[in-house]
């Protein structure tokens, strides 16, 4: 039987901020030697481009091909995969990607101006990104669904073209992922993976096209090359473990908020599950409810670690101070298992994600509620908001003056650029006042 220890906190204690600090501490220091083994693979492919792709992945995943272009996945393939899936998988993935879709198209915000009083026209131009590149696990962790959060909201946001990189260990293609793609209109897929692909991906090679942001989640080497080529592309996140954070009035079935704490843990062992709530023979109900379902579960031990190391089950004097815990947490995914779930959405000002009622189970949201899965961890709710559309896009200011406007604010600027000390500024301003 797997072994669990859970974790049971109060606020009333006098140690609880102290021992809250050191529940949600994590270790994101990349050691020295991932850093250094990815500074060569960056290297080596911006320098070498696509044999050091093809050194790369035979070495890594391997896979051997003569050149890259044979690792390029056809759109003929892609819709291959789609029509021989099982009819229930593409009628799942196509339900989720019409509803990730229509979510992410009400996102889709447009460019605007104005004019003043004197002629002067200000605004905001909205541009689409030219190229955007999403990676995507393969192997063991594959995830079809990251595929449509990713991609659709690129295509929504009018991004001229989609490239897709995914690795195939031992030549291992998941068909899913690659019908996702098609649904996804994932614009070209090469069988790439690690921090080769990011580099291709940065940096361009002979047969891979350079993007202009990177996004989608990857193991450490990924993450890792993600934040070195940062500057040179835009990405998304550096993304930690999945967490959840229930808060639940002690009214949900125990084994409802059981295996919704579950449903993160068993991403892996780092992963956070935390349960708050004022009732506190509820807390029992629901560990008991943990000690019951854990043995039935496929990933029991690596749940049992997850919950051994980094949950808790946090007792609070009511639902307005496990509204202050959430907000201290700034929880990836949070689920209101409450009576009056709107009642309790002012108090909250930072989450991923905000599951409300008793109904609305996070695993939902990860695959097909419409909103997108990748969201801030690791306490970046705090100033960080879901993938969307807005990701793909930028802004561009807009200032036209008139001649009226020119003399007016030509003055403003002459003083402010005087007082500076930057004489070309008010100069190059007062060249168009009038007297």
């Amino acid at each position: 039987m797997t072994e669990v220890t859970v974790k049971r906190l109060s606020a009333a204690d006098a140690d609880f901020d102290a021992t809250l600090d050191r529940l949600l501490a994590w270790e994101d220091s990349v050691d020295h030697q991932v850093n250094e083994s990815v500074r060569h693979i960056l290297q080596a492919v911006r320098t070498r481009g696509d044999a050091a792709l093809l050194e790369f992945t035979s070495k890594f995943d391997q896979v051997d091909a003569a050149s890259v272009a044979e690792l390029e996945i056809s759109a003929e393939r892609l819709q291959q995969a789609l029509d021989k899936i099982p009819a229930d998988q593409r009628e799942a993935l196509e339900k989720a990607a019409e509803r990730i879709r229509s979510y992410h198209e009400r996102q889709n915000a447009g460019s605007w101006q104005y004019e003043e009083d004197d002629g002067t026209v200000l605004g905001q131009k909205v541009t689409a990104l030219d190229r955007a590149g999403l990676y995507v696990p393969g192997g063991k962790a594959a995830y079809p669904s990251s595929v449509l959060m990713n991609a659709i909201p690129a295509k929504v946001a009018g991004v001229g073209e989609v490239v897709m990189v995914v690795p195939t260990p031992g030549g291992t293609v998941n068909e899913l992922v690659l019908a996702a793609a098609c649904i996804a209109g994932v614009d070209r897929v090469f069988t790439l993976g690690g921090a080769q692909a990011v580099a291709a991906l940065a940096y361009g090679t002979e047969t891979v096209p350079p993007v202009d942001k990177i996004v989608g989640p990857g193991n450490i080497f990924v993450a890792t090359a993600k934040r070195e080529v940062f500057g040179t592309v835009g990405i998304d996140m550096i993304a930690g473990p999945s967490e959840i954070l229930v808060i639940c009035d002690g009214q949900t079935d125990p084994d409802w908020i059981a295996m919704d704490l579950f449903s993160q843990a068993e991403h892996d062992e780092q992963a956070q599950s935390i349960l708050v709530s004022p009732d506190g023979d509820f807390l029992d109900k629901v560990e008991t409810s943990i000690r019951k379902l854990l043995p039935t579960l496929e990933r029991a031990e690596i749940i049992a670690k997850s919950v051994s190391d980094r949950a808790a089950l946090i007792q609070v004097e009511d639902l307005a101070e496990a509204a202050k815990v959430s907000n201290r947490i700034a929880p990836e995914h949070l689920e209101l298992s409450v009576a009056d779930p709107e009642a309790l959405l002012p108090s909250i000002r930072h989450a991923g994600a905000i599951f409300m009622g008793r109904y609305t189970a996070e695993a939902l949201g990860d695959y097909c509620a419409g909103p997108n899965h990748v969201l801030p961890t690791s306490g970046t709710a705090r100033f960080s908001s879901p993938l969307g559309v807005y990701d793909f896009q930028k802004r561009s200011s807009i200032i036209g003056f008139s001649a009226e406007g020119a003399d007016r604010m030509g003055r403003v600027a002459s003083v402010l650029a005087r007082g500076e000390g930057l004489t070309a500024h008010a100069r190059s301003a007062e060249y168009r006042v009038k007297s």
